[in-house]
């Protein structure tokens, strides 16, 4: 299958410089400052930190929704808490990710207005801001909620740390490590609140999220030509190969869920709400699949909040699993 570049709303990039001899590439150069307030320091430095990627640690909530326990006041705070320092150790990963990643972003043609890559915030600045994060992270999650929120919250730091550093470059084991990411943070909301995880939750979280990995790396092969001077392990993934982990992983999350949809449903009364929220879980993936396949899907939060149908599907899917778990 040919895939052919896909055209982007980001500024075009520059050629990438030929690499030089020896394999390595010479240094790429800074990108233009955004015009006006978006090209200073401050707002630089409220860039650094993804604020726009907070909307993935929603998922913490997912845990209390599915178990119907959400409303309770019991629950809801350490889950909030949990929300609150998810947030703060992602950027703190982010820093570092971006810090190492410099010389790759800049070759990227959206990652280079990054405020590091782009020479706004300088590089000791990001990791002093990253260690403050991760410390008050790590510390409150110990001392206001259970210390089981500080173990899975230090699980995830030093997997992603593992992932800038050096998992990123191993094909396959860097899909799973990403995935391992949105896995941790819906296990989170269940340990802060002390609730007991079904099966069913775990595997529709875990192949949910390697389909949502999966989307991303083959929409990164679409948009991007020169896969060696940005992510290294895309030179080691096909399209097909892709589509292959994407279709797998969405298939074993559609019937997971679906198995806990029936199983659900045996228990209530009235109106099967549980058996009904399948329609929309489904289609809301294979609406999801469309922004993939045309390479749309490299930002999996930007996606969400800028398909309409998607996020009326997503909405409807919420509804309808709320309704059938809080047995209404």
């Amino acid at each position: 299958m040919t895939v052919h570049p896909q055209s982007s709303t980001a500024p075009p990039a520059e050629e990438p410089p030929a690499p030089a001899a020896g394999g390595s590439a010479h240094p790429a150069p800074l990108a233009p400052r955004l015009p006006g307030f978006r090209g200073t320091f401050a707002w630089g430095l409220v860039r650094a930190l993804r604020p726009r990627q907070w909307v993935k640690n929603v998922l913490v909530l997912a845990a209390p929704l599915a178990a119907g326990e959400i409303f309770n006041a019991e629950v809801m705070r350490p889950t909030a808490v949990a929300f609150l320092l998810f947030c703060l150790s992602a950027s703190a990963v982010y820093l570092v990710n971006d810090t190492i990643d410099v010389e790759e972003d800049r070759r990227h043609p959206r990652k280079r207005f990054r405020p590091i890559a782009a020479g706004i915030v300088p590089r000791w600045l990001a990791l002093a801001m990253a260690a403050v994060l991760l410390v008050v992270a790590l510390t409150a999650a110990a001392l206001l909620t259970r210390p089981e929120l500080a173990f899975v919250l230090g699980s995830y730091v030093v997997i992603q740390l593992a992932y800038c550093v050096f998992l990123k470059n191993q094909p396959v084991i860097d899909l799973a490590v990403v995935a391992s990411g949105f896995l941790l943070r819906g296990i989170a909301g269940g340990v802060a609140a002390g609730l007991l995880l079904s099966q069913w939750f775990l595997l529709v979280a875990a192949f949910g999220s390697l389909f949502m990995v999966a989307g991303k790396r083959y929409s990164e092969l679409v948009l991007v030509g020169d896969a060696a001077a940005t992510r290294k392990t895309l030179k080691e993934y096909s399209p097909s190969y892709l589509r292959f982990v994407w279709s797998l992983s969405a298939g074993v999350a559609v019937t997971a869920y679906s198995l806990w949809a029936f199983e659900m449903g045996e228990t209530q009364d009235g109106v099967p709400w549980s058996t009904i929220s399948i329609a929309p879980f489904v289609m809301a993936i294979l609406r999801y699949a469309v922004d993939v396949d045309r390479g749309a899907a490299g930002a999996p939060e930007e996606i969400v909040l800028r398909d309409r149908v998607l996020l009326f599907l997503g909405v409807l899917w919420v509804v309808t699993m709320a309704l059938g778990v809080f047995d209404v």
